[in-house]
């Protein structure tokens, strides 16, 4: 009995905390987080969605120096990563933007009161206020339109599956798109209302989902499947376009 408890006292014992540091790549000092997952049976590693650096993800017990000699060896792959990062995007008047999968000019009106307005056929977005306010202005205005779509479309998703959702919460989620708690919580991240629509409904459809199954076995990719007939086409954007969600 004394082995069961000390064995199962190891199982769960928290993981260690992320650790971050640096690798010279060109010249350049690129951040690298480890992370210990229970899960990992080896080294993975992957650009960070916001564009800050590298994500390590490596067994519970394995090497820390092990692990940042797998990072060594892989500065091929990441320089090759680097090259395909988007800039930042200006936020400025006449700047151009990302918005809803189209581009979007952006007109600063000058005024500092009033609120965000789209003129969806002209491809415009005004936006009130001081110049070095009009990111945050934008934004804010973007996470509201999100959380209205992301509302609709999980309804849609949970009255055509027969269930239903406690809460929605809409942030800016660093490492996934979206996320359902085991209490009935959807999360998701803002920036879906950059992407095409038929991505952020995807999204919806995935979480909605796991309200039924919370896994990603046969039985769940036939629930998505059978109500969001784009789903592939939606993973593929993702997959290939993902990581300019996170350039504004």
């Amino acid at each position: 009995m004394k082995f069961l408890r000390a064995f199962t006292a190891r199982k769960t014992s928290p993981l260690p905390a992320p650790v971050v540091m640096t690798l010279a790549v060109d010249g350049r000092d690129v951040a690298i987080t480890y992370k210990r997952h229970v899960s990992a049976r080896r080294f993975t590693l992957r650009a960070a969605r916001d564009g800050a650096g590298f994500i390590m993800t490596m067994p519970r017990r394995a090497r820390l120096e092990d692990a940042e000699d797998f990072a060594r060896r892989s500065i091929g792959w990441i320089r090759a990563a680097l090259a395909k990062q988007y800039d930042r995007q200006e936020v400025a008047d006449g700047a151009s933007i990302t918005f809803r999968g189209a581009s979007y000019r952006i007109a600063a009106t000058g005024r500092t009161r009033g609120h965000v307005s789209e003129d969806a056929e002209g491809k415009t977005l005004s936006v009130p206020g001081h110049a070095a306010h009009l990111r945050r202005r934008l934004t804010d205005w973007m996470k509201t339109e999100a959380a209205h779509e992301l509302d609709m479309a999980s309804h849609k998703y949970a009255s055509a599956m027969g269930t239903a959702f406690r809460k929605i919460t809409v942030r800016d989620q660093k490492s996934r798109w979206g996320s359902c708690s085991s209490d009935g919580t959807l999360s998701y991240s803002w920036r879906l209302i950059i992407a095409p629509a038929m991505v952020l409904d995807y999204v919806a459809a995935h979480e909605v989902a796991h309200l039924i199954e919370m896994n990603h076995g046969p039985r769940f990719w036939r629930l998505v499947l059978r109500h969001c007939p784009h789903t592939r086409d939606a993973q593929k954007w993702l997959k290939h376009h993902g990581n300019a969600l996170h350039v504004l």
